[in-house]
């Protein structure tokens, strides 16, 4: 598994509306992110931004990938650590500043895990794992802003 990856995606913007950028409002902000294989994601700016709110928008994609990467080095953790994990959830948030020139940042995003293991299993073993799944995290380790994990544990009746 070491060595060096990489990922090609391809961006197609949907949101000429007949006058492209002529001005802000006359333009959308609609797009497609495509990969080789794998289904579109139909996404726009924030609906703050003049975007369509009921598509993904680049903020939430990133705090999704946090998400996800977390909840697959996770469980990878939990494997190798010989914890049974019998489900995972996270309602994770991520918060964005704006500065008055329009540049702005993710400044910190909080995972909350809610992670159930097996009946008879450690849950003070299974809580240790979250600094490891961060360890491992490609994503966590790509970004320059504080990432927060407030897990929770449950164990299965």
């Amino acid at each position: 598994m070491p060595g060096e990856y990489s990922f090609e995606i391809g961006v197609e913007w949907l949101g000429d509306r007949g006058a492209g950028t002529a001005s802000p409002r006359s333009y959308g902000r609609e797009h497609r992110v495509v990969a080789p294989g794998k289904p579109s994601i139909e996404a726009s700016a924030a609906r703050a931004f003049h975007g369509d709110a009921s598509r993904w928008n680049p903020e939430e994609e990133l705090i999704a990938a946090l998400a996800q990467c977390h909840l697959l080095s996770y469980l990878y953790a939990a494997t190798s650590a010989g914890v049974n994990v019998v489900g995972y959830a996270d309602q994770t948030s991520g918060r964005l500043e704006v500065e008055p020139d329009g540049s702005g940042r993710i400044v910190e995003v909080v995972l909350r895990p809610v992670v159930t293991i097996a009946a008879g299993g450690d849950p003070e073993a299974a809580a240790a794992l979250h600094s490891e799944a961060h360890r491992l995290c490609f994503v966590a380790n790509s970004v320059s802003f504080r990432v927060s994990i407030e897990p929770e544990t449950l164990v299965a009746q």
